[in-house]
């Protein structure tokens, strides 16, 4: 027991010592950049897991400048996988971070451009000859992006956290009616019948600007009709789907639809994970958490990942 505690003290300092290297990935529109991250012990080849962030300006780490601090929930996660054996590529969307660049016009930007782009880092990532295979795994709105590109790109098995379970429009209502008066949200439920039907509208309140600004709503539109549900059945490989229980975004309920519709699925709920995947149960709690680069992940993440991982794909 003694020497399995060292071994395993050892490869976690190597792990926090590791910095990664830069990955690039051009593209038409200017490069994506990110960081891959090898196992200190590695030999000969070793899978490869594709981080996808979640929404917004998000980056590679898991942090976002609307917040008020750093979580680095998707850093920690590529250092606690490498302890596992598993390299990681964790990357800035285009438009976040070090890939603004080629984020070009937002009125341009669509859904399945972020799918485009997770498929082609898989296949880069399929031509490496350091990889033996390929994995992905995708935080919040990532999951929806990570588990369309793993189909689209071929790769071998999927994980999903926190990954919503409907279409968007209904996980949007539902959190809206929570946080919004009456008359903003009946403003928002006329703004997003009509970009149901693949209309956008020209008018929108300045207190809802942020969410249905005009030049997003291109967006909006590419995305209001897929199911993430669904589109999970449609994929052909293991996937694992992971939900902490004190989620304040994603929902239990979510998690539980993704499994039921996808036979070949393994659901794992995580008591006391929040969204930013730390161990937070005191509900006061949260908000820290979310810039708290300290606090360390939920022991049974990684644990549950690495188990389903090396079970089979």
């Amino acid at each position: 027991m003694v020497n399995t505690l060292l071994v395993s003290a050892v490869a976690a300092l190597g792990a926090v010592q590791q910095t990664g290297e830069a990955i690039v990935l051009e593209t038409p529109t200017g490069a994506l950049h990110g960081t891959l991250l090898m196992p200190a012990e590695a030999e000969g080849k070793v899978p490869v897991l594709l981080i996808i962030a979640g929404s917004g300006p998000t980056d590679r780490d898991g942090n976002s400048p609307l917040l008020a601090g750093k979580n680095n929930s998707l850093k920690l996660l590529a250092e606690d996988l490498a302890v596992e054996g598993f390299a990681t590529v964790r990357y800035d969307k285009r438009g976040v971070a070090a890939s603004v660049a080629a984020g070009g016009s937002e009125a341009d930007l669509r859904f399945t451009t972020y799918i485009d782009d997770a498929a082609a880092w898989i296949d880069k990532l399929e031509k490496d000859p350091r990889f033996r295979s390929v994995g992905v795994i995708g935080h919040s709105e990532g999951s929806l992006i990570g588990m369309m590109a793993a189909r689209k790109a071929g790769a071998k098995a999927f994980v999903s956290i926190a990954g919503a379970g409907r279409p968007i429009a209904e996980v949007l209502m539902e959190q809206l009616q929570r946080n919004l008066p009456p008359a903003l949200m009946s403003e928002s439920t006329r703004i997003l019948n009509e970009l149901k039907q693949g209309r956008a509208v020209s008018e929108v309140p300045p207190q809802l600007a942020s969410l249905f600004r005009p030049s997003v709503q291109p967006y909006m539109i590419s995305w209001i009709p897929l199911d993430p549900a669904a589109e999970l059945a449609r994929l052909d490989v293991p996937s694992l789907i992971v939900q902490g229980t004190t989620d304040i975004q994603a929902a239990v309920t979510d998690a539980e639809r993704l499994s039921k519709q996808s036979p070949r699925s393994k659901l794992v709920m995580i008591a006391g994970m929040n969204h930013v995947l730390k161990e937070v149960t005191d509900p006061a709690k949260q908000l820290a958490s979310y810039g708290d680069p300290t606090l360390p992940l939920h022991k049974q993440l990684v644990a549950a990942i690495s188990a389903f991982l090396k079970s089979g794909p």
